[in-house]
């Protein structure tokens, strides 16, 4: 079932010079991408830093503006609600920041930090509230008394529960984890990520997965798109991108995941020379004379690819 469309999304930014500070131009950090999300299903958006997947993150969710598109969250655009009733449909997408050492505020204790919107949004009492933030903080694997603690006296795999408990609070349709482990030791990585699955199915959660690492993506995500430089260069099922890539710059995504088993390095080399080979004698397959990615076109019901 259809949850979430995004339709023809811009993010420009203005290129300002001069002593008027006239507009020159544009950053096109989101350039003209389209993409839906089914009822509790994980969507993974991979791509290099610089791509464009935070930003469109942030602009699901409202903290950066769109300069053009649409947001369909249920058949309601977001882009195009008011003040009041974009602070209404707040609650309903939330976000896990990629920091979790900076995205909670150092001078509140966890139960002023998780009951924050939860005061924004709902009447309880005191009680009330103290006994919902326990309940959250317990199902994120951690003890009840932790919520008159500081940040500062968690380890990160512990500070980024306590993000995903305040990303609870509110019972969210969707949420937009932005590299949700990238900041944690890769021990403590696997657990969360488990954790966030197991959760995913109690509270019928739909998630956007924004990555850079492929093997997490591969390990969450049901269907994933690529982008390059704010547009989409390929989109499908997981297992159809990892077995059957088709855009050259997936290829080289792929053929640059690291494999520790020793027996297989040569066939990594060698794929990565592959790979390397063709994007120097068909690179105008994939990228037009600007170097910008051309349409998607459906090769499969679940595929699709950006190639001339």
């Amino acid at each position: 079932m259809e949850f979430l469309k995004v339709n023809h999304l811009k993010v420009y930014y203005p290129i300002r010079s001069g002593f008027f500070r006239r507009v020159v131009g544009h950053v096109k950090a989101v350039d003209d991408i389209s993409f839906q999300l089914n009822r509790g299903e994980t969507y993974g958006l991979v791509g290099e830093s610089g791509c464009g997947k935070t930003t469109t993150g942030r602009t699901l969710i409202g903290l950066i503006k769109a300069t053009a598109g649409e947001i369909l969250l249920e058949g309601k655009d977001l882009a195009k609600l008011n003040r009041r009733e974009r602070s209404y449909h707040r609650k309903d997408i939330q976000m896990i920041f990629q920091d979790p050492y900076s995205s909670l505020n150092p001078k509140k204790r966890v139960l002023d930090i998780i009951a924050e919107p939860i005061r924004n949004f709902e009447k309880l009492s005191p009680q009330e509230e103290k006994r919902k933030v326990q309940y959250l903080i317990e199902r994120v694997g951690l003890h009840p008394d932790s919520i008159y603690k500081y940040p500062h006296e968690f380890s990160g795999g512990q500070r980024q529960r306590i993000g995903i408990a305040r990303a609870l609070t509110l019972h969210p349709k969707l949420i937009i984890a932005d590299e949700p482990v990238s900041a944690l030791d890769v021990s403590v990585q696997a657990q969360v990520l488990n954790f966030m699955k197991d959760i995913q199915t109690e509270f019928q959660l739909t998630y956007l997965f924004i990555s850079h690492d492929l093997g997490i993506i591969r390990h969450m995500c049901d269907r994933i798109g690529i982008m390059y430089r704010g547009q989409f260069v390929e989109e499908g099922a997981s297992q159809e991108i990892f077995n059957n890539p088709q855009h050259i710059y997936t290829k080289r995504l792929i053929s640059a995941i690291p494999n520790v088993d020793p027996r297989k390095k040569q066939e990594q080399i060698k794929l990565r020379q592959h790979v390397e080979k063709e994007y120097k004698l068909s690179w105008q397959r994939y990228f037009n004379a600007e170097g910008k990615a051309y349409p998607l076109k459906r090769i499969s019901d679940t595929h699709s690819v950006a190639i001339l």
